[in-house]
């Protein structure tokens, strides 16, 4: 997608300014409380929302040793490895993270319409034709990212 995107501001002579954010471990980080909220709000109905709580709302570990088992401790926060749910679930989180983050920003169009991202798993875009519009809205999407729990890896983190 990003390619295509490329190609046709090449092809029209428009500027193109991109930011690759990386969040670091973000599936581990996905705030329960937080999603919980964003599920009620999306409208999903309170039997599916008891589901998925009772998935992750009591999940506990423990960690086995040579000499035994570690006392159970409860998981605070992520999605679960392997569950069918959990890329729904953080696809989810973290659109209701960006559209928070970029409401009212953007001047990038395709078609007539505002592209702010591109996303694939945890890997996202910010696009913008001015740099100083790609600067305030990637300064923005981290600022929310921290409010969703969500730190930016630094070092993997490139503007181009």
């Amino acid at each position: 997608m990003l390619r295509i995107i490329s190609e046709r501001t090449l092809e029209i002579d428009e500027e193109l300014s991109v930011c690759f954010i990386d969040w670091q471990k973000a599936f581990d980080r996905v705030n329960w409380t937080k999603l919980m909220q964003i599920i009620k709000e999306t409208g999903i109905d309170w039997r599916e929302r008891r589901l998925i709580s009772n998935l992750y709302m009591v999940q506990s570990v423990k960690v086995r040793l040579n000499r035994g088992e570690t006392r159970s401790v409860k998981i605070g926060r992520g999605v679960r490895q392997g569950c069918c749910l959990s890329p729904v679930l953080f696809n989810l989180y973290s659109e209701c993270l960006t559209k928070e983050a970029l409401e009212g920003f953007g001047d990038f169009k395709i078609g007539g319409q505002i592209i702010h991202t591109v996303k694939y798993a945890d890997d996202l875009v910010v696009l913008a034709k001015e740099e100083k519009v790609l600067r305030d809205m990637t300064d923005k999407v981290i600022e929310i990212g921290r409010c969703y729990g969500m730190e930016m890896n630094v070092e993997k983190t490139n503007v181009m």
